[in-house]
């Protein structure tokens, strides 16, 4: 089986995980069971592993081996194309740092009627979830730069169907003194992991010249991670990590970003605390203080 790339063609490799299960579309099959094997791929950067030693930053194959045998041992299936599909899907729904994974489930003893080595199917999936970045600049010519972050984004390799809303003009909140800002929030999908995707932002930042000297101070571009994930369906990552803390601590009282959001996608819910709550109720509860529509996205 050919494993799954991820944005750095690093692997993840669990096989041989064996469970007995009662898949199958004969009544002999479900009645006596068998012993089904699987193997699983993950494709996922393992640089910030490699270079912390830290679990976290890694996948926990313990956790997947016991997804491996809950499916295979739960509820039987007519085919092991179903099997290696929930398989998969538990995979991408309970480790956030896989970006594909790629599942074989073998079926040794299947009634095929002749002699036979295996009998298998592999399938692979690949994580697509809804993603919000806020942009923000407030230096040189800050619409000029948010639109063009903005073009960024759409060329972002791993993030596809990026929608950028029209620009608002905002206060400062915060820091020292400084000029307004211009605001703006991108709504896309991906399939990069969250920590992947908040690093290709911080590199379009640091193309335009970002430093992070003063805290909530001046910036040329400011991009900004607000929500991985869909939480109307529970997919929305959840993380105290300090490099990655999600959804955004601050994005519920922020008016230049829930105004913005709202505008792009009217649909839009942000998880706060243990609620789930729509981005423009949100929005109209911060009275859209200073925030000011300046122009269509560039």
């Amino acid at each position: 089986m050919r494993g799954p790339e991820s944005s750095q063609g690093d692997l993840v490799t669990l096989r041989g995980v064996t469970a007995y299960g009662y898949h199958g579309v004969f009544d002999v099959e479900r009645r006596e069971g068998q012993e089904f094997v699987v193997d699983v791929e993950m494709g996922l950067d393992l640089g910030p592993a490699a270079a912390t030693d830290a679990l976290h930053r890694t996948v926990h194959y313990g956790e997947v081996a016991a997804t491996v045998v809950e499916v295979v041992e739960g509820p039987p299936c007519d085919l092991i194309e179903k099997v290696a599909g929930l398989v998969a899907d538990r995979v991408l729904a309970t480790q956030p740092l896989v970006e594909t994974v790629s599942v074989t489930v073998h079926k040794p003893q299947a009634p095929v009627g002749v002699p036979f080595g295996d009998v298998a199917v592999s399938i692979r999936r690949t994580r697509d979830v809804p993603v919000v970045i806020a942009l923000g600049a407030n230096l040189e010519d800050p619409v000029r730069t948010v639109q063009q972050a903005g073009r960024r984004l759409q060329r972002v390799r791993g993030l596809r169907r990026v929608r950028l809303s029209r620009l608002y003009g905002t206060d400062p909140v915060g820091g020292p003194q400084q000029p307004d800002y211009v605001n703006a929030v991108a709504v896309g999908r991906t399939r990069l992991t969250a920590g992947s995707l908040l690093a290709a932002l911080h590199d379009i930042e640091a193309d335009f010249g970002r430093t992070r000297e003063v805290r909530w101070g001046a910036r040329t571009l400011d991009l900004d991670l607000i929500q991985w994930g869909d939480p109307a369906e529970g997919t929305d990552l959840v993380s105290a990590d300090p490099e990655l803390v999600l959804p955004h601590p601050r994005a519920h009282q922020r008016a230049f970003v829930l105004v913005p959001w709202a505008q792009v996608d009217p649909a839009a819910v942000l998880r706060v605390g243990e609620e789930v709550r729509a981005v423009a109720e949100l929005a109209d509860e911060t009275g859209d203080a200073g925030v000011r529509p300046l122009a269509e996205p560039g």
